[in-house]
């Protein structure tokens, strides 16, 4: 679990002016190491990266003035609805937002927390998304549309979940551990966690890396075509890679015959595994929205395909930076927690108690959340309300989408997908060279030739 590090608020250290703290062996770094003599084990967490790197606040939009006109906001319309799998799906899904919830599983959050993103999810007609550890009924009751997860573990995984899904999600990869598989502490395998995973209750589940069923492309087109088949082509279906190698893994998941790509940058990860992991594997969110695009650009398949990015999306802005460059759809897991209450200062004395504070708590995978939201513990789970909780989701996804045609009426579009990254320029080097799009002021980012 990390440490609170805001002085001012909690007070953890003294100031000392005349000493010098070093930027290698920082406090932190010393306690790390420290923690790590004591215990001899690598320290777990949720959360995602947590190490600054180059972000959606590192670009701006180019609104309207005099060579562009600006949509009226109460007259003009900026529609946002978005069709997801038309490639090869009998039934691709149409929504009214491109925001969509990620796979968060029921095991690492409670299943009325799973019932709330349900019902936030079909109040504005978007999909909600199983998570590794199968289709619970409640969620499949509260969920217009829902995407059931694949993942390596095979986690209840059956035909029938398979024919109940609105789409299907196949994951090769996750943001905050390309390459690496989640885990899963037995305090939070119950009794109804152990029987819908087929595991013993209250033993510790680490998640396979890699899918037993393919070792590579060719095999995972055969999987796609089963899938096809036991759901009569009706189902749209995704293939999620974490952001790495973004190029060849997207254009071999276009080659394997999915419908959706989901790409997910190196701040995304509400699931546990080792922090050595986040912080240090993985591309950032940024850079991997336009590899991506690249990708499709380059066999033709742009839009065609269609891409959802996750991964550290907080609010409209990000959401419309995406769009602008060259994404169909974004989906939010963080935001989702928070907006649950995941993190509320009402709950601040209990997370002192652990040893955080309110805004930092990351223990997800301990199964103590005091909000009731990450535990399996049915006196925790009570406290969170599923009703008042959907409405909270559903009100940061009308924020969410409300702020992002703010932005596009500005730069005069009529539908978010119309943004286009002529709209973006960068205020850092390193964001202009990683979207390609200028550095403020110029007409030129770092590999475009001379400045």
């Amino acid at each position: 679990m990390s440490e609170p590090t805001d002085k001012a608020q909690l007070g953890e250290y003294e100031e000392h002016p005349e000493l010098q703290e070093s930027a290698t062996w920082s406090r932190q770094t010393i306690k790390e190491i420290q923690r790590a003599a004591t215990e001899g084990i690598y320290s777990i967490r949720g959360g995602g990266a947590k190490r600054k790197v180059p972000h959606f606040d590192d670009l701006l939009f180019l609104g309207s003035s005099m060579s562009r006109y600006p949509l009226e906001g109460y007259r003009e319309t900026c529609d946002t609805d978005v069709k997801l799998g038309t490639r090869f799906a009998k039934k691709p899904l149409h929504l009214d937002i491109p925001i969509t919830i990620a796979g968060m599983s029921f095991g690492a959050l409670s299943a009325q927390a799973k019932d709330a993103l349900g019902q936030a999810a079909a109040a504005m007609n978007t999909t909600t998304t199983t998570g590794d550890g199968g289709m619970t009924q409640e969620e499949r009751a509260s969920s217009k549309t829902l995407v059931l997860q694949m993942l390596p573990s095979r986690y209840g995984m059956n035909p029938d979940d398979l024919r109940a899904a609105d789409a299907i999600e196949v994951v090769c990869g996750q943001g905050a551990k390309p390459g690496g598989g989640g885990m899963l502490l037995g305090q939070k395998i119950s009794d109804r966690v152990a029987q819908m995973r087929t595991l013993p209750k209250g033993i510790d589940q680490r998640s396979a890396c890699r899918h037993p069923d393919w070792t590579g492309p060719d095999d995972l087109e055969i999987k796609i075509a089963e899938i096809r088949e036991i759901t009569d082509w009706e189902k749209p279906i995704y293939v999620k890679v974490g952001a790495t190698r973004t190029k060849y893994d997207v254009q071999l998941a276009v080659k394997a015959g999915a419908d959706v790509i989901v790409v997910d940058g190196m701040q995304g990860g509400t699931a546990a595994t080792q922090d050595v992991f986040m912080e240090h594997v993985g591309l950032p969110t940024l850079p991997a929205v336009r590899i991506a695009v690249e990708a499709l650009q380059e066999m033709g398949m742009h839009r065609k395909v269609q891409l959802i990015v996750s991964g550290g999306i907080r609010n409209g802005a990000d959401v419309a930076k995406c769009m602008a460059l060259g994404a169909d759809a974004v989906s939010i897991g963080m935001a989702a927690l928070y907006a649950l209450g995941c993190n509320s200062p009402k709950y601040d004395a209990e997370y002192r108690k652990m040893g955080s504070a309110a805004g930092y708590y990351d223990a997800y995978h301990v199964g103590q959340c005091p909000a009731g939201i990450t535990t399996q513990d049915p006196e925790l789970a009570k406290r969170f309300d599923a009703k008042l909780g959907g409405r909270r989701v559903e009100n940061l996804l009308k924020t969410m989408i409300l702020e992002a045609q703010t932005l596009a009426r500005a730069c005069g579009k009529s539908h978010l997908h119309n943004l286009e990254p002529e709209d973006l320029v960068a205020l850092t080097m390193e964001a202009a060279a990683m979207a390609k799009v200028p550095l403020a002021g110029t007409d030129w980012y770092p590999g475009k030739g001379s400045f």
